[in-house]
């Protein structure tokens, strides 16, 4: 019995941002007109972005992290009510069906969480199953995704995860820190979530074949995501690239291999989008087409960086693409602090 995704659906921030309007409106002045913050924004690969936060209108860089959670609840209860019930629609089930709830964020918290709060407006079972992933970054979205998954192997129950990331509400007092500059210039907000459950003979699926990780701890100072009096504030070395062309060529191969499998039979490759030269990197260290990274450097384009919600945003364009077909598989990958590589095998069952 293995553990199928039997739907995935998102929501985003009803304000759409264009990059070079939030350059213009704010960010220019908050750097002062810094070249080199300029140069960060017109070479992000982002054109569009949502945000709950609209800086050109209301600048929260010195708020303190208090009024930031205050704000994540309001705006992150709504998104994340709409992202699940659109996934349960595509998955044709009723919200008292879901025996766990795995939610996933690192841009915000409140107790009771949003697990309890969601499960509550939803209608869920007062018997459904909780799990909370915090602070691992922008993989977390397949760790959670692993722990659904074995959920529904193991004890048979249906699952559904969400992502919810508000990273509008981290823009940080200025510096002359360029790994905050390209923070600024990457990342957005997004709602991301899938259901699972075991797989119906007869029915199109994307089922959880397996998982690997990888954390490089002696590089673990490289990418950070540090609790702040001003909200949580990301350090971001330009090594990163690196270290992940260093470590990604010998993680797929450790994936694909158990399973008889290259980089050329893999149909999609969601990869993390956590910058152009974040792709590109992983392109080349792995032989890929531009096909098959194409729905990745979409997503940064259109969405930017959403952190954990931007994997499964990426899996939901790709299945939306008709592109797949039964018997086709798909790796999931993303990256975070640690410095953290996981991987995720999934194949189209119909």
């Amino acid at each position: 019995m293995g553990a199928s995704i039997t739907g995935i659906a998102s929501a985003v921030p009803g304000l759409k941002q264009e990059q070079s309007a939030l350059w213009d409106g704010f960010f220019s002045d908050h750097y002062k007109g810094s070249e080199l913050a300029e140069r960060v924004f017109r070479n992000a690969g982002v054109q569009t972005r949502h945000g709950v936060v609209d800086p050109t209108r209301e600048d929260i860089s010195d708020w303190s992290t208090g009024q930031r959670m205050k704000r994540f609840v309001e705006e992150a209860l709504p998104l994340g009510d709409e992202a699940l019930r659109a996934v349960l629609t595509a998955a044709d089930l009723e919200p008292e069906e879901i025996g766990l709830l795995a939610v996933v964020s690192c841009t915000g918290y409140a107790t009771p969480g949003l697990d309890i709060l969601l499960a509550r407006d939803l209608g869920m079972s007062p018997e459904v199953q909780r799990l909370h992933v915090g602070h691992m970054g922008c993989y977390a979205a397949l760790p959670g995704l692993s722990a659904a998954a074995d959920a529904v192997v193991a004890r048979g129950k249906t699952a559904a995860l969400l992502c919810v990331e508000l990273t509008s509400l981290h823009v940080q007092p200025a510096t002359e820190d360029a790994g905050q500059m390209v923070a600024h210039a990457l990342f957005a907000d997004a709602a991301a979530a899938v259901a699972l459950r075991p797989h119906q003979a007869g029915t199109t699926s994307l089922e959880v074949v397996d998982v690997v990780a990888r954390t490089d701890v002696a590089k673990s100072g490289l990418m950070t995501w540090d609790v702040t009096d001003h909200g949580f504030r990301m350090g971001l070395s330009p090594r990163v690239p690196a270290v992940l062309r260093k470590h990604v060529g010998v993680v797929a191969e450790e994936l694909l291999n158990a399973h008889d499998l290259r980089p050329a039979d893999v149909a999609g490759w969601a990869v993390h989008p956590g910058g152009p030269r974040i792709v590109e990197a992983v392109t080349k260290r792995l032989g890929l087409s531009e096909e098959q990274v194409a729905e990745s450097q979409g997503v940064l384009r259109d969405y930017g960086n959403c952190s954990s919600a931007t994997v499964l945003l990426i899996l939901e364009r790709m299945l939306a693409s008709g592109r797949l077909e039964a018997g086709d598989h798909v790796v999931a990958m993303a990256f975070g602090p640690g410095l953290t590589l996981y991987m995720t095998l999934l194949r189209v069952r119909g």
